[in-house]
């Protein structure tokens, strides 16, 4: 077995430890998908994948910053003695956000699939453009705890598969296909869960 397949599964495993925790809405998929970033940056980089290897790195900001943004509420509640709020809820995404979210998203589409195209050896530009895209806004739509970033991530996951079984990266394709079923349940729960505030 070679390094690369081992860090792939060992990614691929700690990937299914941040979706449970993203599905279950616990603070703790923030720290366990900055680890898994981590791996994913050297998967990615050696597959070729460069724009899911660059959103990774942003994965790690980003993680740090759903980190502190679920707990900072938390704290703030704990000191208050208000133990009723802890944490910030579940919503839908505003209507004033989503041009705006769709704009950026084609945006970066753009501008990646143009970097891909004219920088880099990347055979697939358009797929990694467009699924790294959708996931820097979905990314940040999850940090607000916003209930549509799961129907971005079921659209980012499906392509994702294919893209990954098509390149030969067995264990992430995999990976995201357990992804796209647990997105679709995840925003059935994260739905209920709204549903209940």
């Amino acid at each position: 077995m070679s390094v690369d397949l081992i860090i792939e599964i060992i990614g691929a495993v700690i990937g299914l430890a941040y979706l449970f925790l993203e599905y279950k809405a616990n603070v703790w998929l923030w720290p366990v998908g900055i680890l898994m970033s981590l791996f994913y940056v050297v998967i990615f980089f050696h597959g070729k994948f460069y724009a899911d290897a660059a959103v990774y790195l942003y994965y790690i900001g980003a993680n740090t910053y759903g980190w502190l943004r679920w707990t900072r509420l938390r704290s703030s509640a704990l000191t208050a003695n208000d133990l009723t709020t802890n944490e910030i809820p579940i919503t839908h995404t505003p209507n004033r956000q989503i041009l705006p979210l769709v704009a950026v998203s084609v945006i970066l589409w753009g501008l990646l699939f143009w970097v891909l195209k004219t920088c880099t050896d990347s055979t697939v530009p358009a797929g990694d453009a467009f699924t790294t895209a959708l996931s820097i806004v979905a990314m940040w739509m999850l940090a607000q705890k916003y209930l549509e970033q799961w129907l971005l991530w079921i659209v980012i996951n499906i392509v994702s598969t294919i893209l990954y079984f098509w390149k030969g990266l067995y264990p992430t394709g995999v990976l995201f296909m357990v992804y796209v079923i647990v997105a679709v349940l995840g925003y059935f729960r994260w739905k209920k869960m709204l549903q209940h505030l």
